[in-house]
Order: structure tokens, then C-alpha cells, then sequence
């Protein structure tokens, strides 16, 4: 049976294919799929991994997320044609409730997700798509990706979280640097400033992060997704507060499998086996 040019084009843009999905060895792999348009992210995409990451929360067969693209860009920024409008007159509170529910639930969902989450930047990740980079947990770039807070290019102010990010990322002067100017970041100089973990030749990006995330998968899932928890809230604490946080936290650990394993296999003087559970 064919179908119509109309019938296809809707399907090339859909959900399902522009956000791309599998999962094999433990990993989810997130993949944005629209190289024609630098991966700039609809909000259908936008919800779409929104879900993934919530799907790979809740599945106790996913212990690593990799967040990557298709293309020379990894994402260039918000792309807003498609998204839910009531076609009224815009009043006060509309912009603001626009990114609580757009920009910030995505950058949330990377943040809050409970398997680690590894960021495998193929290109350019400008705006939002920078900030979905640099909530991740790990990040990899390609010697090709370049990172732009090119809001003020716009004469708009960062959104999905990046004046949250960046400063506990690299300190208040060197984000307000990259968010003043809106300069290009190559991927050398975001390794050098401590925004990336790694640099890679192209070629490689995706056997590394391959690589990385099925070294997590292997791990301790829950025991590194407390420590997820603990790293992200600590800069937002004081002493007391986090050393309470820790010590919840290990209670919490010491009821796994995988914390009984781990000395166990210490004391047996052995490989530990780790089954995320």
C-alpha cells in the first residue's frame, strides 16, 4: 500500500521519528532526528523525551541514558512551530508559565532523571540545546561541538535553567561571560572550562559514550542515582543539610542488593556483580 507525499512527510516529523528511541545492554538511547534543522527541538520532541527519561526512571532494565543526535548539530536551540496555542491575546503570566512548562520541565526531567545520564554532543548545541547538554550528568563532545548561550544574541534572557547551571558549572564570572557575549565555545575550550568531561574525534563520539554509559549500566544503578541526588542538591545546602542528606541516603542504600553484593564480594575477594536492584 503507498501512501500520500502528505501522509509520509507527517511521519518523518513525527514524535517517534524525530526523537529517536532504543535500548539494548541497559542503555536508553535518546536520539534527536531532524539534522535538517540542527536538531532544534519542537515541543513535541520536547515532551517526548520528557517521557522517555520518566520511562527510564520507572525501568528497572534501563541503568544509563545517553542523550545524543543525528547530524552536525546536537540541538540549535527551541523550535516553538507546532506547539499548543488557545490562539487568544498573550497577557501577563503566559511567558512565564511558557517555560515553566517547556524549558524547565526538560531540563528537570535530565536533572531529576534516576539513571545517569550521559550528554554525547555531535555539533552544535546552542540555547536550550546547551542547556539539555550541560544537565547531564556526563558530557562528551565531539572535537566539532561548539556550545553558544546565544540568547542575548536575541536580546533575551537564558532560559531552561542556564543561570542555574552555568554558574555552579564553571563560577558566576565565566558564565556571565559566555552569557553577556553569546561567543561560540569550542568543545577544547568547554573541556579546558570544565563544562565537558571529554573531547573525542567525531568518529569515536559514539563508541565512547557507547562505552561510558554501558560501564554505568554495569554499576551500582541505585546507589548512583542517590549519589545523582546528593551531587545536584549540595550546592543549593548548607553543611548540615547535606550531611543529613548522605547519611538518609545511605540508609536508604544499605537496604539493595546491590550495596549487600558489593561487600560481600570485597570480603570474598572478588569481582562484584551488580544487578541494579
Amino acid at each position: 500500500m503507498t501512501s500520500s507525499p502528505e501522509e509520509s512527510a507527517e511521519r518523518a516529523d513525527s514524535p517517534e521519528s524525530s526523537v529517536r528511541h532504543t535500548t539494548g545492554n541497559g542503555v536508553s538511547w535518546i536520539t534527536l532526528n531532524r539534522p535538517e534543522a540542527m536538531n532544534a527541538v519542537t515541543w513535541d520532541q520536547r515532551e517526548r523525551i520528557i517521557a522517555l527519561l520518566a520511562d527510564a526512571s520507572a525501568d528497572a532494565a534501563v541503568r544509563a541514558v545517553v542523550i545524543t543526535a543525528t547530524g552536525k548539530g546536537f540541538c540549535a536551540g527551541a523550535d516553538l512551530r507546532g506547539a499548543p496555542s488557545d490562539g487568544g491575546e498573550r497577557v501577563a503570566g503566559d511567558v512565564a508559565r511558557t517555560i515553566r512548562r517547556g524549558a524547565q520541565r526538560l531540563v528537570a526531567a535530565v536533572l531529576d532523571c534516576e539513571k545517569p545520564v550521559i550528554a554525547a554532543v555531535n555539533g552544535t548545541a546552542a540555547g536550550i540545546g546547551a542547556h539539555l547538554a550541560l544537565a547531564c550528568d556526563l558530557v562528551l563532545a565531539a572535537e566539532s561541538a561548539r556550545f553558544i548561550e546565544v540568547f542575548v544574541r536575541r536580546g533575551l534572557v537564558p532560559d531552561g535553567g542556564g543561570a542555574y547551571l552555568l554558574p555552579r558549572l564553571i563560577g558566576p564570572q565565566r558564565a556571565k561571560e559566555l552569557m553577556f557575549f553569546g561567543d561560540a565555545l569550542s568543545a577544547a575550550d568547554a573541556e579546558r572550562m570544565g563544562l565537558v568531561n571529554r573531547v573525542v574525534p567525531a568518529e569515536e563520539l559514539e563508541k565512547t559514550a557507547r562505552e561510558w554509559a554501558e560501564r554505568l549500566a554495569l554499576g551500582p544503578t541505585r546507589a548512583i542515582a542517590l549519589t545523582k541526588q546528593l551531587v545536584n542538591a549540595s550546592l543549593d545546602t548548607d553543611r548540615g543539610t547535606a550531611f543529613a542528606a548522605e547519611a538518609a541516603a545511605q540508609e536508604i542504600n544499605m537496604t539493595t542488593r546491590d550495596a549487600n553484593e558489593g561487600v560481600a564480594s570485597f570480603v570474598e575477594r572478588r569481582t562484584p556483580t551488580y544487578r541494579g536492584l
